[in-house]
C-alpha cells in the first residue's frame, strides 16, 4: 500500500513541546516565532524531517501556520483545514484563526506589542512573505528577526533525517524534450531578462529542467536540491550526493557541474560579488538566499521561476501521456464503482475503500505494463460527515463504516510514469435524500459549466471561476476551495501557476491541465464535489463568431452517478453535454473491461 492508515498527530505532546520551544525562545531574546508549514524548497507536501509545524501543533494538513508567543499559541489553516485543525489540535494550548482572512502577518500588525522581536527561520520563508511581514509590523515597532538556526529543529529531539532517495531519470519518451534543450531555453530566457544568475529552488521546476524524478516527499515523484542556472556557462546542480547513482550521476554531470548541498551557500557568494545580477522568484525562493547575495555583493532582481510557466504547457508528449494514463485509470476506476455498488454499504469502511482502489489501480498499471508508481495523494475516502470535511485522510482512528441512505465522496489519483491522474466522485448509499439530489445537481451544473466553456485567449482563472458557482449561489450555497488547479506531467498534482479560483491571476494557455472540481459540503452531514481533469485547447474559430475561442478538453473518464441527478435541473444543453461525455465513457473505457465490468458501465453511463 502506497497509503498509511496511521494517526500521525500526537495532540497530547503539544504542552511538552511548547515548554522546550518557549525555552529556546527565551534564550534567544524572542517575543514570538513564526513557525510555517514549509520546507527550504517551499513545497506543499513535506519530508517527515520537515513536518515541524506538525510535530509542534498536531494539525498534519499541506497549509498552515502557527505563532508561538510566551503566553499563548495561534494555528493559521484556511478553510479546507478549518474542522481538521479543531480535531488534531489542544485547544487548551492552540488558538485557530483564518489562513487568508487573518494571516499571521495582519494577526502580528493588530495583535502584536510594541517592540515585541519575532523569530523566523529565512530559509523556511518567501522573499515576497518577509517583505510582507516586515512592511505590516515596522510602523508598531515590531522587529521580525532573521535567525540562524530553526527553534523548532533544535527542540525537536527525535528528528527524521532528511530524505535521500535515489534520483531517477525521466525518459525522453515521457518528458517529450530532452534537458538539453530545456536548459538551453531558460539560458536564453535570463539573457533576454539581463540577468547572470538564477537559482531553481522549486523541486518541481528541478525535475521538469533535467528530466529527473525521485521518491523525497510522499507521492510526489520529486528530489529536492537546488540549480543555479546562468546566462552563459554550465549550470550547477546541488544535490545529497547520497542521491546520485550510476546512470543518473553519469547523465547529470554531462548536464551540470555536480556539487553536495552543502556547497550551495558559499557558490551563491561567490558567483554573487562583484555586483552579479541575480533573479530570485519572490513568491518560491527562500529569504536566506536573497541575504547571501546582497551580503556577498550581488543585486537581487526579481524573476518568476524561468521554468514554471514552460512547465504549465504540456508538450505533445505529455499530453499523449495524459490521455493515455486517464484511460488506464478510467477503467481502474470503473471496475472500482461497479465493485462498490456490488456491496452491502454496512459490510464496508473507508479504510477498506481505499484498499481496494489502489488495487484496482495497481491490476489496471500491470494490465497495461505501465506500473503504478504511486497514489498521486493520500486518498480521500469519507463517508457521511466525514465526505463534510474537505482534505479529509481517514487513519485507524477516524475509519468510518459505511451506511446505506449516506454519500461517499472519494477523491484520489495516481501517478503513472505517462501521466499524473485526480479525480474526485461522489456516490449513492442506497437512495439519496431529496436534498442531496438537488445539491448533486447544482455541483453538476458547475462542473458542466466550466467544461463546456468557451473564452477569449487571455482569459484568466479567476475570470471563470464564478460560472462553476453561479448555480449555488442562487440557492444561497458556496464551497470554500477553488474550483481548479494545475496538475503536473508525472510530477504534482497540484501545479501553478495556472488555477480556477478567485485569485487565479495567470492566463490560461494551450497545453496546461487544470481540474474542475466545484463541491458543497453539510457539516455533520455530507459532502460533494465533482472533479475531472481538464486541459486548455488552443483557439478555435466559431461559426459566424469574430475571435477565435479556447475550451477545454475533458481527460478523466469515469461515470458520474445518474442515481444523484435531478434531471428537471439540467437545462438541455447540459442534459446533452453528460450524456454525450457518458457516451464517450463508454466507448473508450468498455473495450478495457471485463463483461461484467462493462455490463455494469453500460447501465451507469445510460442516458439520461
Amino acid at each position: 500500500m502506497f497509503q498509511s492508515f496511521e494517526s500521525k498527530s500526537e495532540p497530547d505532546q503539544a504542552g511538552a513541546r511548547l515548554h522546550r520551544l518557549r525555552a529556546l525562545m527565551a534564550e534567544a531574546g524572542l517575543d514570538a516565532l513564526l513557525v510555517p508549514h514549509s520546507d527550504e524548497y517551499q513545497s506543499e507536501y513535506l519530508p517527515p524531517s520537515a513536518e515541524r509545524l506538525a510535530w509542534l501543533t498536531g494539525f498534519t494538513g499541506s497549509a498552515g501556520a502557527a505563532i508561538v508567543l510566551r503566553d499563548r499559541a495561534i494555528l493559521f489553516v484556511d478553510g479546507r483545514y478549518t474542522l481538521q485543525a479543531r480535531e488534531q489540535t489542544d485547544p487548551a494550548l492552540f488558538e485557530i484563526d483564518s489562513l487568508i482572512d487573518n494571516p499571521p502577518r495582519e494577526w502580528l500588525k493588530a495583535s502584536a506589542s510594541r517592540g515585541a522581536r519575532v523569530g523566523f527561520d529565512p530559509w523556511l520563508h518567501t522573499v515576497e512573505e518577509v517583505r510582507s511581514l516586515r512592511k505590516a509590523v515596522e510602523k508598531i515597532g515590531v522587529e521580525m528577526v532573521a535567525l540562524d538556526r530553526n527553534l523548532v529543529d533544535a527542540a525537536w529531539e527525535d528528528r527524521p533525517a532528511p530524505p535521500a532517495e535515489p534520483v531517477r531519470i525521466h525518459p525522453l519518451k515521457f518528458a517529450g524534450e530532452a534537458a538539453e534543450g530545456k536548459l538551453k531555453r531558460l539560458a536564453g530566457k535570463l539573457a533576454d531578462e539581463a540577468v547572470d544568475h538564477t537559482v531553481l529552488t522549486n523541486a518541481a521546476s528541478l525535475a521538469w529542467t533535467f528530466n529527473i524524478r525521485g521518491s523525497d516527499v510522499a507521492h510526489t515523484p520529486l528530489t529536492l536540491g537546488f540549480a543555479i542556472l546562468s546566462a552563459k556557462g554550465r549550470p550547477k546542480l546541488f544535490l545529497d550526493a547520497r542521491k546520485l547513482m550510476g546512470e543518473a550521476k553519469i547523465y547529470l554531470a554531462r548536464l551540470a557541474d555536480l556539487h553536495p548541498l552543502d556547497e550551495l551557500e558559499p557558490a551563491l557568494s561567490a558567483l554573487s560579488a562583484n555586483d552579479a545580477k541575480v533573479g530570485l522568484d519572490f513568491g518560491l525562493a527562500a529569504e536566506r538566499l536573497r541575504m547571501l547575495i546582497e551580503e556577498s555583493g550581488g543585486s537581487v532582481i526579481e524573476l518568476t521561476d524561468p521554468a514554471t510557466l514552460p512547465r504549465a504547457v504540456k508538450n505533445e508528449t505529455e499530453l499523449k501521456g495524459a490521455r493515455t494514463a486517464h484511460l488506464r485509470d478510467g477503467a481502474a476506476l470503473a471496475r472500482f464503482l461497479a465493485w462498490v455498488d456490488a456491496q452491502k454499504p454496512e459490510a464496508l469502511d473507508e479504510i477498506t475503500v481505499v484498499k481496494h482502489l489502489e488495487e484496482f489501480r495497481r491490476l489496471a498499471g500491470e494490465e497495461a505494463q505501465m506500473p503504478l508508481r504511486d497514489i498521486s495523494f493520500d486518498t480521500i475516502s469519507g463517508s457521511g460527515p466525514n465526505g463534510a470535511i474537505v482534505h479529509y485522510r481517514v487513519t485507524e482512528k477516524t475509519n468510518r463504516r459505511l451506511s446505506s441512505g449516506e454519500l461517499l465522496l472519494v477523491d484520489s489519483g495516481a501517478q503513472y510514469e505517462d501521466g499524473t491522474t485526480d479525480v474526485t466522485r461522489t456516490v449513492a448509499l442506497g437512495s439519496p435524500s431529496e436534498e442531496m439530489r438537488n445539491r448533486f445537481t447544482l455541483v453538476l451544473k458547475g462542473m458542466i459549466a466550466i467544461s463546456m466553456l468557451r473564452f477569449p485567449p487571455g482569459t484568466r482563472g479567476m475570470d471563470i471561476d464564478a460560472f462553476a458557482r453561479v448555480n449555488l449561489w442562487k440557492a444561497g450555497l458556496d464551497y470554500g476551495h477553488g474550483t481548479g488547479h494545475g496538475v503536473g506531467s508525472y510530477l504534482g498534482v497540484h501545479e501553478g501557476p495556472q488555477r480556477i479560483a478567485k485569485t487565479g491571476k495567470e492566463k490560461l494557455l494551450p497545453g496546461m491541465i487544470l481540474s474542475n472540481e466545484p463541491g458543497y459540503y453539510r457539516q455533520g452531514h455530507y459532502g460533494i464535489r465533482i472533479e475531472n481533469l481538464i486541459v486548455v485547447s488552443p483557439p478555435e474559430p466559431i461559426p459566424g463568431g469574430e475571435i477565435e475561442m479556447h475550451s477545454f478538453e475533458t481527460l478523466t473518464l469515469v461515470p458520474i452517478d445518474r442515481r444523484l441527478i435531478e434531471p428537471d435541473l439540467l437545462s438541455p444543453e447540459e442534459r446533452d453535454w453528460l450524456n454525450a461525455y457518458h457516451r464517450r465513457v463508454l466507448e473508450e473505457i468498455g473495450p478495457l473491461l471485463d463483461g461484467q465490468t462493462a455490463a455494469w458501465l453500460e447501465q451507469a453511463t445510460a442516458p439520461l
